[in-house]
């Protein structure tokens, strides 16, 4: 008995040690081989990425800001908010970037459109802010608020920014002030049909940091806390994050503010022509051995493109050198010039491959600075700007009016949309806001106006005064 004993003892010890060490080595390789592998490739440990971050968050957090924004009487459908002017203020909030120390703040348009009062909230302070300027075409809006020596974001490139490479995303999600989350750049040039503008320019950052309602305006940094984007859009069937984050990169952002400021407006050059991007159905239609470069669908009559030679159906391969393989990346790479700059096009005409120089164009098809004049009327509660001559080409109209920014007013109340373009009131041609003002401030009886949506849907509104 003593004999079983001692055997059964060292034989239980046995099979103790035996899958007790095995557990353990399946432990190593399934948590301890990623983190070495990790570090290898980034060059840091595990450590020094918390202490990365935590250095990142702290030299970005104190250049986010928080906004709200308060938009007039929001008109009901009784007859009572129609005739009494009933209704009611709603707010809403979002997220900024202090992007000089003088008090010019970076966000999206939409955080800001419609809005009547602004605020921005900093350290607690709460400042009052303006409209500085917006460009619908990449939803950005740049404020501007009284103040002096704020802490300024670091600016960074996004040009260099690489796929698997970590960024936060810093903004206000639930009204939560100063929330940084972690991720990965998931993609480049992504464009996702978000951004509702004639001519927009899509080539988004996608990462999986976490953003949420609240997140709009905010910012998305690299592990050095420098800026590499303005975080806009989630891909959401609920409207809360599910791994879809987009950010506007940050070498548009830094055109886009720095021509606002400058000229009031952001100098758009144009190309003279609108791309696709190629698969096997065009490839097989225009008859392609490749689906390389980006396909002209679209050619402006008289354009910069068509000047010269090329014509639809033609294959940008290159621009300036640089590869061409989506209408994102193209759309992004025309974006960083000016009108009058000029680039050097490498194109497939014919199946033969040829090269031009292009000089870029502003939107009344000349290379001059342009600055749109905006009219308004506080009765009408909107503002009207000329509709310009690549605008009219593309949607096939002789004149127009558009209408934006609307307001509390009459507009509001007849239920037109932003964006309207009015090309006639009863049967009358409109060309200026001047003329449009001037008719539905003074207008009785019976009114049509006709026009097209920014859509480019035709229709009209009938209404009797």
């Amino acid at each position: 008995m003593i004999l079983v004993g001692i055997i059964s003892g060292v034989l239980g010890s046995f099979i103790f040690h035996f899958f007790s060490g095995e557990k353990e080595r399946v432990y190593i390789t399934t948590e301890t081989v990623p983190v070495k592998n990790f570090a290898s490739l980034n060059n840091t440990s595990a450590s020094q990425l918390n202490e990365d971050f935590a250095a990142a968050s702290s030299l970005c957090t104190p250049s986010v800001v928080y906004i709200t924004t308060t938009m007039g009487n929001q008109y009901q459908n009784s007859w009572f908010d129609w005739y009494f002017g009933g209704g009611q203020n709603s707010t809403s909030s979002g997220s900024g970037v202090i992007f000089s120390t003088d008090g010019y703040i970076v966000t999206n348009k939409h955080v800001i459109e419609k809005a009547e009062k602004i605020q921005v909230i900093h350290e607690k302070k709460t400042y009052q802010a303006k409209i500085v300027g917006t460009d619908p075409s990449t939803d950005l809006a740049l404020l501007k608020i009284d103040a002096e020596n704020l802490p300024a974001i670091k600016i960074g490139t996004s040009k260099n920014l690489n796929v698997g490479e970590w960024v936060l995303a810093v903004g206000n999600p639930f009204n939560l002030t100063s929330t940084v989350t972690a991720g990965i750049v998931s993609a480049k040039a992504r464009n996702i049909n978000i951004v509702e503008a004639q001519f927009p320019i899509e080539s988004f950052i996608q990462t999986d940091a976490a953003i949420n309602p609240g997140n709009s305006g905010g910012a998305l940094v690299n592990i050095r806390g420098e800026l590499v984007g303005i975080n806009t859009a989630i891909l959401s069937k609920t409207g809360s994050y599910t791994g879809y984050g987009f950010a506007v990169p940050v070498d548009i952002v830094n055109k886009v503010v720095k021509d606002i400021i400058k000229y009031g407006e952001v100098q758009k050059a144009f190309f003279g022509a609108e791309v696709s991007d190629l698969n096997t159905a065009l490839a097989e239609q225009y008859k392609l051995n490749s689906l390389d470069g980006v396909i002209i669908n679209y050619l402006q009559k008289e354009g910069a493109a068509e000047k010269i030679g090329l014509k639809k159906g033609d294959i940008i391969l290159k621009l300036n050198d640089v590869k061409i393989d989506s209408k994102s990346g193209f759309d992004e790479y025309i974006s960083y010039f000016n009108p009058g700059d000029k680039i050097k096009v490498t194109y497939k005409s014919d199946n033969k491959v040829k090269e031009g120089t292009l000089i870029l164009t502003n939107r009344e098809g000349t290379t001059e600075i342009l600055k749109r004049e905006t009219f308004s009327s506080d009765r009408l509660g909107a503002e009207f700007i000329t509709v310009s001559k690549v605008e009219k080409d593309k949607l096939g109209i002789s004149n127009g009016v558009r209408i934006v920014n609307i307001k509390t007013g009459l507009i509001r109340r007849l239920g037109i949309s932003d964006g309207f373009i009015v090309t006639s009131i009863n049967k009358v041609p409109i060309n200026t806001p001047e003329e449009l003002i001037d008719i539905l401030e003074k207008v009785r009886g019976k009114v049509v106006i006709e026009g097209i949506t920014s859509n480019g849907v035709r229709g009209y509104y009938s209404y009797f005064f």
